[in-house]
């Protein structure tokens, strides 16, 4: 009888003390300590991963370097500069017509990309102006001199050829905006001539404009390294299609800060296009200055206005032909509102010289549609 009420007891405690032990692993909570009571065990699963592709994804992007790089060249340039040296350095053993005269060669580096198997390269002006000798290296050790094609300071483009055999041309995005802020980008040139190097990033931004690096700017923005000798090099997708010609940096030490600049490929190309064809880039022009505005009015019930006011009119050009007068503001063009001045620039400029574009304009109270006539753009 004592064995059997030792029993009994042992198994209350030992049931007391179970439930003192749940009671404190559910946090003293009613509600969780049932939970823990009524729900069974399950058995620990894991989730296993398929292997992980070396080719694509975010472990290596070492297949989009084999599609890209073999197309990415070093370019070299040399500038021959004839200096005048200053008064009274001449000596009576140099000729009088030779004594301010010196000469020095100034040379550049940047990069360019091969876009076509008959050798056309793309990089940017800034790379090649001015050059009187222009080489260029490609990764597989071979080099030419090269032809300058064409160049567009407007764009900073340039446009060289080369006569090598089995160039390989390098993978262009299918659809010139299939772009968004995120995607994982690769920058690949020759920073600082130490051979062709491969920086990683995102795209940060599109449609960047007033930088006041160009004319017309519509920059992909990257956090990809750029440094001195990327210039005109490529920016790529993932895939390794080229998405940008790297252009340029912001930055106050001189080097890499994470903002860089690369003009968008169906830019680079059409530019590229009308180099080869015609040898220049013609753009539409008006003669029209102007600046950006946004004033609240009560003319026709209008609670906002927003638009470009007209600051001065070139004589005999277009606009001042059909009427345009400074203080219209200019609200659309060909039916497309615009709000700042690079719309207008950039809508007039994608008109070929001869082409007639409508501008809708306010002045004063009157609203008004004129039609005008583009002439090719001053160079």
């Amino acid at each position: 009888m004592r064995l059997l009420l030792f029993l009994l007891q042992s198994v209350i405690l030992g049931l007391l003390l179970a439930f003192a032990w749940l009671w404190w692993q559910s946090g003293f909570n009613p509600q969780r300590l049932l939970a823990r009571l009524e729900t069974p065990a399950q058995p620990l699963e894991v989730t296993r991963e398929p292997p992980l592709d070396r080719r694509s994804g975010p472990v290596s992007y070492a297949e989009a370097v084999r599609r890209s790089s073999p197309s990415v060249v070093t370019i070299y340039t040399r500038k021959h500069i004839d200096q005048i040296a200053p008064p009274g350095t001449e000596t009576p053993m140099v000729p009088r017509q030779r004594r301010f005269k010196r000469e020095r060669n100034e040379t550049n580096l940047g990069s360019g990309v091969i876009v076509s198997r008959s050798g056309y390269i793309l990089t940017n002006q800034h790379v090649i102006d001015g050059a009187d000798e222009i080489l260029v290296s490609l990764p597989d050790g071979r080099g030419s001199e090269a032809r300058l094609i064409g160049q567009d300071r407007e764009t900073d483009i340039a446009v060289l050829q080369i006569d090598l055999p089995d160039l390989q041309p390098i993978p262009i995005v299918g659809k010139g905006d299939d772009i968004e802020v995120g995607d994982v980008v690769l920058a690949i040139g020759n920073p600082l001539n130490v051979g062709q190097t491969v920086t990683m990033g995102i795209i940060s931004a599109t449609g960047r404009n007033r930088i006041g690096l160009n004319t017309f700017e519509n920059f992909i923005q990257t956090d990809a390294a750029i440094n001195p000798g990327n210039s005109g090099g490529a920016l790529v997708n993932a895939k390794g299609d080229l998405i940008g010609i790297n252009s340029a940096i912001f930055t106050q030490s001189g080097g890499s800060q994470g903002i860089g600049f690369a003009i968008p490929a169906s830019l680079a190309l059409d530019i590229m296009r009308q180099l080869i064809e015609n040898g220049k880039v013609t753009r539409g022009w008006l003669g029209i200055e102007g600046t950006e505005i946004s004033v609240r009015t009560t003319n026709g019930g209008m609670e906002q206005v927003r638009g470009v006011l007209v600051l001065g009119v070139f004589v005999d050009s277009p606009a001042d032909l059909a009427g345009v007068e400074p203080g219209d503001i200019i609200i659309a063009v060909n039916g497309k509102p615009v709000h700042q001045v690079r719309n207008v620039l950039e809508m007039i400029a994608s008109h070929k010289p001869g082409d007639r574009i409508t501008l809708t304009l306010l002045r004063g109270k009157e609203k008004l549609t004129l039609s005008l006539t583009t002439i090719e753009r001053p160079s």
